[in-house]
């Protein structure tokens, strides 16, 4: 069970849910991608030039596969859900920043998606709720329906 299971209030129910987007990878990947090309490229070639490529290739794939496991930990933990009472979201294994408000309280969620976010299905979830509280969440895939979830749970709190 996760953070939104273990939270959840009697008869509180999930009506949706979003989860990180895969970019979170990308940087990892392309910088163990380039590693591997110049270790690959060093270990083909005898001259010195590339014995300096293999000494950078190293490194690179040690701080890649750093940043990959920790992009990892980051998604397994990584929670964002609607209920029927209220919007949750959790980031984070040891440092954790999380977000619980009733549905009454949120004023409003904005999206914020860029060029290659909108290409790529992702983008910043920034949860208004009353009294100035601003909480944003990055990366997170498909934000646009994460937002109309909410809408529609809010609407159904308004109508009721």
């Amino acid at each position: 069970m996760g953070f939104i299971e273990n939270n959840l209030m009697v008869g509180e129910r999930i009506m949706g849910q979003a989860r990180l987007h895969w970019i979170i990878y990308f940087w990892p990947a392309a910088i163990a991608i380039i590693s591997l090309g110049s270790l690959f490229i060093a270990m083909i070639s005898l001259k010195t030039l590339f014995f300096y490529l293999a000494v950078v290739a190293l490194p690179g794939l040690a701080v890649a596969a750093i940043w990959g496991i920790s992009a990892f930990i980051n998604m397994k933990t990584s929670e964002f859900a609607v209920t029927d009472k209220r919007v949750l979201m959790k980031i984070g294994w040891i440092r954790r920043h999380s977000l619980e408000i009733f549905l009454e309280k949120v004023e409003g969620i904005q999206v914020d998606q860029g060029i290659i976010g909108r290409l790529f299905g992702y983008g910043s979830i920034i949860v208004s709720g009353t009294g100035g509280m601003k909480d944003p969440f990055h990366r997170i895939a498909a934000p646009l329906e994460f937002r109309r979830q909410v809408h529609a749970q809010t609407e159904i709190k308004q109508g009721a």
